[in-house]
């Protein structure tokens, strides 16, 4: 047992995943009712990962602005360019790829229980009294932007204290920063219970009358994973972007599409930053303000359900009427953590500019629901993963290439 313990040990984290997971799909097809407490390992991982992430943000946050010095460059301009650019690029390729493959939808009066913002001046609303939110709710809610914000307004306060204030700070993030690596140890275990759970509740079938429409959007998010973001990439920083696309996807994406939350892929996104060598005056503030803003997955999610309600009831869409729809996901998706229901709640917002009434664009919403077993998983796995991939792109492109060159293998 010994043996085979260290055996185990000194396999990469990937491949434990990849057995977890592959355990997992076995164990969900032979035997889902006799094995069903399997799914108790998925629902402990993500919960310990969602315990842990908004104390741990606050403090690394805290502690990177409190010890930051005057003059030394952060990477954090180029970073949330890219977030925006890379959100735009995002809603572009759904535009397009819905006038190519134009969708019809089965109309499901599903989603009666949830109410949309009532626009987008709703959505900057809630964004807003987020930031301001009480530190210790925003804490226990897990509204990271409060946490964001009250974490950089706190660590620019300590900037002056006492070099032992700070490294006591710095102490207590180191101490967060290990309990989270032991948490993400009992990741193959976790994803193992997540996939079986998957696999073994979730009715697949009724997903076939959405087939079409469920694969549109996962090609579009493809796209924007292998070809939009390592063009981005390499324009960026002028190098071969797929070993750090596929670091990112392998490491960050895997958990994400799993865990189908942002928030408990925070960890996961801040170890892998950590490994991958970057600077921690940055990747403690991107990854978490990238779990807010940085939503591509969202801003495809929203512009292609839109435009197949749209092409359901007849709506024709001009050209210009679809650009000003890819600037509005953009804009809404970047909003999409501080609203209820993440990003499906947000399709209103872009019916409303085609004039669909707020009966058949609720409706919309109850398809998504319904594809989201698959498009919710794909989603957080594209916007999780691109955090981490343009932190990477932004050191790369401020010419710090050598020390993450020789973590991603370039």
């Amino acid at each position: 047992m010994k043996s085979l313990f260290n055996a185990w040990n000194k396999l990469s984290l990937i491949l434990q995943i990849a057995i977890g997971l592959l355990i997992g799909i076995i164990c969900a097809i032979a035997l889902p009712k006799q094995l069903s407490f399997l799914s108790i390992f998925g629902n402990l991982f993500v919960g310990a990962l969602k315990a842990i992430a908004p104390l741990m943000v606050f403090i690394l946050v805290m502690a990177a602005i409190a010890r930051h010095k005057s003059g030394v460059k952060t990477n954090m301009k180029t970073v949330i360019v890219l977030y925006v650019v890379g959100t735009i690029s995002a809603g572009f390729v759904a535009v397009v790829g819905s006038f190519l493959f134009p969708q019809t939808l089965l109309l499901a009066n599903s989603a009666e229980q949830v109410t949309p913002p009532d626009g987008i001046v709703s959505v900057l609303t809630t964004v807003l009294f987020n930031m301001v939110d009480n530190p210790i709710t925003a804490i226990s809610n897990a509204n990271f932007l409060g946490v964001l914000v009250w974490a950089l307004i706190i660590g620019v306060a300590l900037r002056p204290a006492s070099e032992s204030t700070k490294n006591i700070i710095v102490e207590f993030s180191d101490a967060i920063t290990m309990c989270v690596r032991w948490v993400i140890r009992f990741a193959p275990l976790g994803v193992m219970g997540l996939v079986f759970n998957s696999i073994s509740t979730s009715g697949l079938g009724a997903l076939k009358k959405y087939a079409s429409l469920i694969l549109l959007l996962v090609v579009t998010m493809l796209v924007v994973a292998l070809i939009v973001n390592p063009l981005i990439v390499f324009i960026t920083a002028r190098i071969n972007p797929y070993p750090l696309v596929f670091k990112t996807l392998g490491r960050s994406g895997v958990t994400a599409f799993f865990t189908r939350s942002s928030a408990a892929n925070i960890p996961v996104n801040l170890e892998l930053c950590k490994d991958l060598g970057l600077d921690n005056d940055t990747y403690p503030i991107s990854i978490p303000l990238g779990a807010t803003i940085n939503m591509a997955g969202a801003a495809i999610t929203i512009a292609i359900m839109a435009l197949a309600a749209c092409n359901t009831m007849g709506v024709k869409v001009d050209i210009p009427s679809a650009v000003l729809l890819i600037f509005l996901t953009a804009l809404s998706a970047a909003g999409a953590s501080g609203v209820a229901g993440g990003s499906l709640l947000l399709i209103p917002l872009a019916c409303s500019l085609f004039g669909l009434p707020a009966d058949i664009s609720m409706q919309v919403v109850g398809v998504g629901f319904i594809c989201g077993v698959i498009q919710d998983s794909c989603e957080t796995a594209l916007n999780s993963s691109s955090d981490v991939l343009f932190t990477a792109t932004a050191e790369l492109y401020n010419n710090r290439k050598n020390a993450i060159k020789k973590q991603i293998n370039i």
